[in-house]
């Protein structure tokens, strides 16, 4: 038995890499299985993840690589969308690969079922790595079990999920292994690149790449040997973002914008790769002087930043006053974790909360080792994304993503001794109690039996109106008419347009700022201001999908608008309703 023990850690030991790329390709076969109807249907089930398609879709019918404009939103002219193409390149791969051996829709279906669960090859990998140099060699199939358990991060990599999200969490996940890799100019490398990829990707993690920075120049203050790993990450985060600007940024981004890798924010990159490449070519011995310069360095950067771009000082995104005030600031997922309802907070911040506080005691544990800095740099890291939280909820994949390390050195801590106890139900109901406890799961059973926050038949109602509008047999019926441009609701025009031939006007989109009022304003106002803003647009259809969550918000705040009446059926004369097959939740009318 010791000697099959044996063997077998010796096999977790130096077969690592090549046992986790195997328990991602089971995962992976697992999830491809098991959601199979979503991918037979194309089951785009974010505004994201269709506008990403159709993006694919515009670049392998001969779009420009530069130009990201959408057509079929707003048309003629359409809009630009602020993503790069970097993660369009996987899916467009895939897209290809598969038409060798089937149609294109199904290609289409494969590629966007699988895409998905590419990144999480990274993801596992790094936390393995991680878990490896900082809790035990053969604790990472630990890591692997917890970040499986993680229902927010792990939704960002599910089939169908092609968006960008999942992308930037594994670069999130290469980044906390090259904080604490004890080989400077490796780890150092690892951050700078892990950082230039996501920020070519989005800016989404711009606090993550700033605050894993900050942590790699600490190091360098504490200790000036860590010259290297800072010089080769200044290198690294400066040279990468520059490449990726270059290969990846629309032509629309190289206007001086503040929601995405512009000039912008390349010149900040630049600016803090040479700032911090020079701090650490100079290495001053003394650790004050090393302080009052990365103080200096960040200051000057700080500066030049509010003089040379003042116009980026408030949100990114750079939308007007009304559009933020009736439309961004209702945005659901930018909101802090404490208003949302408990139901839906607890089980996003239990996890984060544990992997946290495992990761301080870790540290602490740590601290007469060679560990401790390593665990400090997590610890930084883990307790900042969960603060995060109290920010925006959005934070909540990558909080619980950068909490596995810590809810790990938890478990190798805590599960043995409970394995070891002389009494049988402590080493019974003792470890799969602990167990629930460090891994977060225990959240998403005990909300299930938590009588609060439950959900009203109303929301249920809306629910399920707004998943049955989206339907792919649903909207395919819509092509039974000529190729026309949709007025319909926000939420729903980028659904639309990936699964029919017809045109839409706006999308939740903040660069489609103009449309997405003119939509609410319509919908919002009298009928007289809603036929002249459709026929502006050149729309000649009006699709409505009752009881759709985003209809219910034209209703609530304006009672008697142009919506409202509509769902009181009292329709203007100008509309007339078009047939759809029986039992669809769509009503379609022709604008006259």
């Amino acid at each position: 038995m010791n000697d099959w023990t044996t063997r077998i850690t010796r096999a977790l030991d130096r077969h690592w890499l090549r046992l986790t790329l195997a328990a991602w390709l089971a995962v992976t076969i697992w999830y491809v299985w098991n959601d199979w109807n979503l991918v037979r249907w194309l089951s785009l089930g974010d505004t994201d993840d269709n506008m990403r398609l159709m993006q694919v879709r515009a670049l392998l019918d001969g779009q420009g690589w530069y130009d990201l404009r959408q057509y079929r939103l707003n048309p003629p002219a359409g809009f630009d969308i602020h993503w790069s193409r970097f993660v369009d390149l996987p899916i467009a791969g895939l897209i290809l690969f598969f038409r060798l051996f089937t149609s294109n829709a199904w290609a289409e279906r494969l590629a966007c079922g699988i895409a998905p669960l590419l990144p999480l090859s990274l993801a596992m990998i790094g936390l393995a790595a991680t878990v490896r140099r900082l809790v035990n060699p053969v604790a990472w199939p630990l890591a692997i079990v917890f970040l499986l358990g993680t229902a927010a991060t792990m939704l960002m990599f599910l089939p169908e999920r092609i968006d960008h999200h999942g992308w930037q969490l594994a670069m999130l996940s290469i980044t906390v292994a090259g904080l604490c890799d004890p080989r400077g100019p490796r780890g150092g490398a690892l951050v700078g690149i892990a950082s230039a990829v996501s920020l070519t990707i989005g800016l989404e993690m711009l606090p993550y790449v700033a605050m894993a920075g900050a942590i790699i120049a600490l190091r360098w203050i504490w200790d000036r040997a860590e010259a290297s790993r800072l010089g080769v990450y200044a290198l690294s985060l400066g040279g990468g973002s520059t490449l990726g600007f270059a290969a990846f940024a629309s032509n629309a981004n190289y206007a001086m914008r503040c929601d995405a890798l512009t000039p912008v924010w390349l010149s900040v990159m630049i600016a803090a790769g040479a700032l911090l490449f020079l701090l650490a070519a100079a290495n001053p011995a003394s650790r004050g002087v090393r302080l009052a310069l990365a103080v200096a360095a960040g200051a000057a950067i700080v500066a030049g930043f509010v003089l040379l771009f003042p116009q980026c000082l408030g949100r990114p995104e750079g939308v007007s006053p009304e559009l933020q005030r009736i439309w961004l600031d209702n945005v659901r997922e930018a909101k802090p974790i404490y208003k949302h309802p408990f139901r839906v907070a607890f089980p996003i911040g239990a996890f984060p909360v544990v992997g946290a506080i495992g990761a301080i005691i870790a540290a602490w544990r740590a601290r007469r080792t060679t560990q401790v800095v390593g665990w400090s740099a997590v610890a930084l890291f883990t307790v900042f994304a969960t603060l995060m939280l109290l920010w925006q909820v959005r934070a909540g994949p990558a909080a619980q993503l950068l909490s596995v390390p810590g809810a790990v050195a938890l478990a190798w801590w805590l599960l043995p001794g409970l394995l070891r106890h002389r009494s049988m139900p402590v080493r019974v109901f003792g470890t799969v109690a602990g167990f629930l406890l460090v891994s977060g799961l225990f959240a998403g059973l005990a909300i299930k039996y938590l009588p609060i926050d439950r959900p009203k038949a109303y929301t249920k109602r809306v629910n399920k109106a707004t998943g049955d509008c989206l339907r792919t047999t649903v909207l395919g019926a819509l092509d039974r008419y000529s190729a026309a441009t949709i007025f319909t609701f926000v939420d729903l025009g980028p659904r639309m347009i990936a699964m029919t031939h017809h045109s839409a006007i706006a999308g939740p989109y903040h660069r489609n700022g103009d449309a997405i009022l003119d939509v609410q304003h319509a919908f919002s106002g009298t009928p007289e201001q809603a036929r002249a803003i459709m026929k502006r647009h050149g729309a000649t259809l009006l699709l409505l999908c009752p009881n759709m969550s985003e209809s219910t918000i034209y209703r609530a705040r304006n009672p008697g608008g142009f919506y409202d009446r509509l769902a009181h059926n009292r329709f203007p004369d100008w509309l007339t309703s078009l047939p759809l097959p029986a039992k669809s939740p769509l009503r379609l009318y022709r604008i006259d």
